[in-house]
């Protein structure tokens, strides 16, 4: 299979490209983008990948599947584009790193400034249908999001895994605790936030874990 990809990722991905799981979630993928709105746009659907890459990566952020309404998805999770609304799992992250960090928030969901400092922005399914939630799960893409994670877990050593909510928080199963930090918490969807996101001093735990093992602390 012919994958445009970020190369350092491409590198460790290749096997993946010429399994049978990824040739029907490439048949199915194409499919759904031809018969209806799908996000994010097609050039963006690796964007995560191409942000930081895998010699870069020093934090993981993993979301679910990216946003279903028009002009939010690009390519980054929890991430919309600059003029967007922010949607409210972002202001929860956007609260709890004031209240952890007392750095005021800015109007901007555009993500792209975390993941150029090496954070990978990676929801677990990168696609979906217009309007529909969880439309893609299920096709393939978990495998290969897996692969990637394991990757990086395998490979390289002292990152910061931040796993929020029960679906991120499996994924920990294979990462080493004793090669990364392992964040684990409630989302931050609405819905849980107060269950445990809040006060979870995540982003200030990440970044005396960095600083600890010599790398620059995020500008979150």
């Amino acid at each position: 299979m012919n994958v445009q990809m970020e190369e350092s990722w491409h590198r460790r991905l290749a096997p993946e490209f010429e399994k049978p799981y990824f040739e029907a979630l490439t048949t199915f993928i194409r499919q759904e983008y031809t018969s209806g709105p799908c996000y994010p746009p097609g050039r963006l659907i690796f964007h995560a990948f191409e942000a930081t890459p895998f010699d870069k990566v020093k934090v993981v952020i993993l979301g679910q599947d990216p946003y279903h309404e028009p002009g939010q998805a690009h390519g980054l999770c929890f991430s919309v584009p600059d003029g967007i609304a922010l949607p409210p799992s972002l202001k929860n992250i956007y609260a709890e790193i004031q209240s952890e960090l007392g750095v005021t928030p800015p109007s901007s969901g555009d993500l792209n400034r975390w993941a150029a400092q090496g954070v990978l922005l990676l929801n677990a399914t990168l696609t979906v249908r217009r309007g529909q939630a969880a439309s893609h799960q299920g096709r393939g893409w978990e495998t290969l999001t897996d692969a990637a994670i394991q990757s990086l877990a395998r490979e390289r050593e002292h990152i910061v895994f931040m796993l929020w909510g029960s679906y991120a928080g499996k994924k920990a199963a294979f990462i080493d605790p004793q090669k990364h930090l392992v964040l684990t918490s409630a989302h931050p969807s609405p819905l849980s936030a107060y269950r445990g996101f809040f006060g979870n001093h995540h982003f200030q735990l990440c970044n005396d874990y960095l600083a600890a093992h010599g790398k620059e602390p995020i500008k979150w």
